[in-house]
């Protein structure tokens, strides 16, 4: 704690650079002492700021006199800062640093130049005690450096506050602490290395590169909701795999994903749903022993900032301004392709973990009981499954998540938001759920962020399911739970399923017919990172987790998938040739209901994950796109995949913007009230240009003789789709004419016509 550390008393605020350390004018380290850095000279100047420099463990400082210091390159000054903006900032009269924290009693900020891998540390930092009679206003804790360098100074902050655990403080000063504002985050130097499990998290930033040039004809691709296609993507796992046929230094990079943007217009989806790109710890599970010790968090999962993107997903080292650079890179290449850029966002919890096993990196040390949601005896609560709760509905923490917003859209313009754990957002500081949560309100109301799309996944760890009931305002969309569930259990042949996926495809009126929402604020999807692959979807029946670690326990139980007849790989043509067709069954449903469609990376070749459905620890090719995989299924189930995408694009009657009326749809259906029937056929009206869509889906396990209705005047049915039929004749884009009264849909199939 602060109270018990000796420091150096009334130092000069004047300091300078050396080749070895950054130290108060007049003071030098001595050799090392007992593993300790000693501190010499203490200078009097009673007009600046009580300076300390001290390692955390060690509790000794003396004197003693000082050689001349003739090397002397910089010399700093300090003033008492402003209290705004939060984080770093550049003034006329040097940087500011400003922190807020409610509790706290005492506050150190600490600086490490950038010229000597020896400051990366807490040994040779530079601190400055602040004087809360000057530099505090309010809750905010500010102060103000001249002659700093511009760029590639580290900084964070020692915290001390009261002692009380059981009144939900959680203060350590010995513990250099993130600055929950810091706009870039530089952490280890690559990606999962295990022996930097323990390393560091410090804040810099860069106010001497140039702005970054966006180009004189960019443009946002500002793609209406009702036209998404919506492809969910890690960006390490989409090209780290070596297969990639891309340099090793730049696999797993956002300057990765540039180079393969040819093979998201070959699939034809306009929009990319990053998995979580702010800085991250991945590391995460190896810091303790545990039966996941193993397991390196690559799916993102573990938030350690909210406003830098994740150093070590730039080419080659993790450098954070290098990362921040790329990342904008990377956004105007997908633009300047026609694909919007949606991140993966998590604002329920951080990586701070539990009380039980905390890792204090940030907020916890900052003020716990300001940033996250206590009980009434003042421990964590958990909605997140991951140990704790952002207090997000707390004035400060939404504003912090407003900012953190705000900043992705004007600094890196991405084009949307998927909120991981929605629910945890519409609770009150205590937990409780909230009919009209302010965040909720806040962001649907804001201006900078009025363009953007809005994406809940509607529920928590908590058992606060809100799918089609998520507090909205008319512009939040949804992850549409149940579409998914309804969906897999009709294509699999469950009983009494065709009423709820004939709802489902025709756009979940039942959820989302209220106020003025629309049939695109369902997000439509099947597969999502989370859970059972398409492939393994129709290849398993249940979970096979061993390699996790957790003897099967971890995952979800309820998949709602069947296997064809025989549990994992098997080389039966008969078996294989079914999951393909349910697999294209799958795809032709998504791509042709009304909604916004969303698929996961790998589907388009049938990526297996071995029937591993929680596979977040694995950097491998569980996760990884395996380009190899795409290369052997390029004319066949990728050709299908494709043509399916590229067909909904160019038929408006498969996305409306309004919900479906009588006139706009016929269902070819008179055996509703049958749990056995499990055949369903309707016809999508094109009131404009007569190009009718006539779709049938066939779960029974026989043919059906399905009877086609006539045509529009002066038309002929053209058969586009049939799943039953071998490459290329399981997609046709101009049609097959010759289709007439009767079609004979075979098991586990399905069929698209066009009229033409």
């Amino acid at each position: 704690m602060l109270n018990s550390l000796s420091s150096c008393d009334s130092l000069s605020s004047t300091f300078f650079s050396s080749d070895n350390a950054f130290l108060p004018m007049g003071l030098k380290l001595s050799r090392k002492v007992s593993g300790a850095r000693v501190i010499s000279r203490k200078i009097k100047d009673p007009s600046t700021l009580k300076v300390s420099c001290r390692r955390a463990d060690q509790r000794v400082v003396q004197e003693e006199a000082a050689s001349p210091m003739t090397d002397t390159k910089q010399s700093f000054k300090v003033s008492s800062g402003q209290k705004s903006p939060l984080g770093v900032s550049q003034l006329d009269n040097g940087i500011n640093f400003a922190l807020f924290s409610h509790n706290a009693t005492s506050l150190t900020l600490c600086l490490s130049l950038p010229h000597s891998e020896a400051n990366v540390n807490e040994d040779g930092m530079i601190e400055f005690v602040l004087d809360p009679s000057k530099n505090k206003t309010g809750d905010t804790w500010h102060i103000c450096i001249e002659d700093l360098p511009l760029s590639n100074v580290l900084y964070g902050y020692r915290v001390d506050g009261p002692g009380e655990w059981d009144q939900g403080h959680r203060f350590d000063s010995s513990i250099v602490l993130l600055d929950p504002y810091a706009k870039l985050v530089k952490g280890r130097r690559f990606f999962g290395d295990s022996s930097q499990k323990f390393a560091k998290f410090y804040g810099t930033y860069d106010f001497q590169s140039s702005p970054f040039n966006w180009g004189d004809e960019y443009e946002f691709p500002n793609i209406p909701e009702k036209d998404l296609v919506i492809y969910e993507m890690n960006v390490r796992a989409f090209t780290a795999d070596e297969s990639s046929g891309i340099d090793p230094a730049t696999g797993g990079s956002y300057l990765g994903v540039i180079e393969k943007i040819p093979h998201l217009l070959d699939l034809g989806i306009n929009a990319v749903e990053l998995l979580p790109v702010f800085e991250f710890d991945e590391l995460e599970l190896q810091r303790r022993p545990s039966p996941r010790d193993h397991m390196v968090n690559t799916w993102g999962y573990s938030t350690v900032n909210f406003f830098a993107p994740m150093s070590r997903y730039a080419s080659g080292e993790g450098d954070p301004i290098k990362a921040s650079k790329e990342f904008k890179e990377m956004v105007k290449a997908l633009h300047s392709a026609g694909i919007e850029v949606i991140l993966d966002v998590v604002y329920n919890h951080t990586n701070e973990a539990d009380d039980k096993y905390p890792y204090t990196t940030s907020f916890r040390g900052i003020d716990n009981k300001i940033y996250y949601m206590l009980d009434p005896n003042n421990q964590l609560l958990n909605f997140s499954g991951c140990g704790n709760t952002l207090n997000c509905n707390h004035p400060v923490v939404m504003e912090l998540i407003l900012d953190s917003l705000r900043h992705w859209v004007t600094e890196y313009h991405v084009d949307g938001f998927r909120f991981d754990l929605a629910s945890v957002l519409c609770r009150e500081t205590d937990g409780s759920p909230l009919s009209a949560p302010p965040l909720i309100r806040a962001i649907a109301k804001d201006s900078v962020l009025s363009r953007c799309k809005i994406i809940a996944e509607p529920w928590d760890c908590g058992g606060l399911y809100l799918v089609g009931k998520f507090p909205n305002w008319d512009r939040w969309a949804e992850w549409n739970g149940m579409y998914r569930d309804d969906v897999r259990r009709f294509i699999k042949g469950d009983s009494g399923m065709k009423g709820s996926f004939a709802t489902r495809v025709s756009g979940s009126s039942d959820l989302y017919k209220v106020n003025q929402r629309k049939p695109y604020h369902s997000v439509n999807f099947i597969i999502a990172h989370d859970g059972f692959t398409l492939r393994d979807l129709v290849t398993y029946n249940f979970k096979h987790n061993e390699a996790n670690g957790e003897g099967g326990n971890d995952g979800c139980n309820d998949n709602h998938s069947w296997n064809c007849g025989f549990e994992g790989e098997t080389g039966d043509s008969h078996i294989k040739s079914l999951r393909a067709r349910q697999m294209k069954n799958f795809h032709l449903a998504l791509m042709i209901s009304q909604g916004t469609p969303m698929m996961l990376m790998g589907d388009e070749y049938g990526h297996t994950r071995y029937g591993n459905n929680n596979s977040y620890g694995h950097d491998t090719a569980l996760n990884n796109f395996q380009w190899n995989e795409l290369d052997a299924k390029k004319q066949n189930h990728f050709r299908f995949f494709s043509e399916v995408i590229k067909f909904r694009h160019s038929h408006h009657v498969l996305k409306h913007e309004n919900f479906l009326s009588q006139v706009e749809i016929t269902w070819h259906e008179d055996n509703w009230d049958n749990p056995e029937s499990k055949f369903l056929a309707f016809t999508l009206h094109d009131g404009v240009g007569g190009r009718d869509i006539y779709a049938a889906f066939n779960a029974h396990d026989y043919f059906v003789k399905a009877l086609i209705p006539p045509p529009p005047p002066g038309k002929q049915w053209f058969r586009v789709a049939d799943t039953n039929l071998e490459s290329p004749d399981d997609f046709v884009r101009e049609g097959v004419a010759g289709v007439v009264e009767t079609y004979n849909v075979a098991p586990f199939s399905s069929v698209l016509l066009e009229s033409k």
